[in-house]
């Protein structure tokens, strides 16, 4: 029966040491776990930082397709005499003026 016991508290005590060895690993490189995830929460990779681009490409020439629309009603309007609509053609090609500038070309196509 003593023989059992001992085998049983030598066997414990070898799987005791694994648990402290592993639990002691995961406080100290629990420091550097925490800071990499908040470096990750704050930074923006290079994808992320792509596609957030793109997505404010898409939006710009979504809006500058709206004030072509616009500015093509207008300046039909425009040419059948009304002046308010001729003052508001003038101001919608100012906006794409602006706009122009800050969509990137596309490829060249063949």
């Amino acid at each position: 029966m003593r023989i059992v016991a001992l085998l049983a508290l030598t066997s414990s005590c070898a799987m005791l040491g694994g648990c402290l060895v592993r639990t002691a690993a995961d406080v100290v490189t629990a420091p550097v776990r925490i800071a990499g995830a908040g470096v990750d929460a704050v930074t923006t990779s290079q994808s992320e930082a792509d596609e957030n681009r793109g997505r404010d490409i898409r939006r710009r020439e979504e809006h500058l397709g709206e004030l072509q629309c616009d500015y093509d009603r207008l300046s039909e309007k425009c040419r059948e005499g009304n002046d308010k609509a001729c003052r508001e053609a003038v101001e919608m090609r100012r906006q794409m003026d602006a706009i122009l500038p800050t969509i990137p070309l596309g490829p060249e196509e063949n």
